[in-house]
């Protein structure tokens, strides 16, 4: 039997919460943007969230920089990574193709503290 495409589940017209880990097709993309399928933080507030056909996203890379004060590292599917909080943009629902999980109230916490250590208040 032949496995699904993750291209075959467009979440458009499913509910899509703040701090939901989805897996997004960041392509195509221009210079140093983080690119291909991975996982994802959806950011925005649930408001814009329900109403609008675009989210805003932080995007997960597995290669570590636990200098960079801009990345949060979490652990998913039993593998370190890190939120690439430098890497914010907004993103169609088109591109999310499946639900992960959600951020722990603590990596959540972590981070809008480091969002708007970042960006400000």
């Amino acid at each position: 039997m032949t496995e699904p495409c993750l291209t075959d589940f467009p979440m458009k017209n499913l509910t899509i919460s703040r701090y939901d880990i989805c897996v997004a097709d960041l392509n195509p993309t221009i210079g140093s943007e983080i690119r291909k399928i991975r996982p994802v933080v959806v950011i925005s507030q649930d408001a814009m969230n329900q109403y609008l056909d675009t989210v805003v996203i932080c995007p997960l890379t597995s290669k570590l920089h636990p200098q960079w004060r801009s990345r949060l590292q979490i652990t998913l599917a039993g593998r370190q990574a890190e939120i690439a909080v430098d890497q914010i943009r907004t993103i169609s629902k088109l591109r999310l193709k499946q639900k992960m999980r959600r951020l722990s109230k603590l990596d959540a916490a972590q981070l809008r503290r480091l969002i708007t250590d970042m960006y400000g208040e």
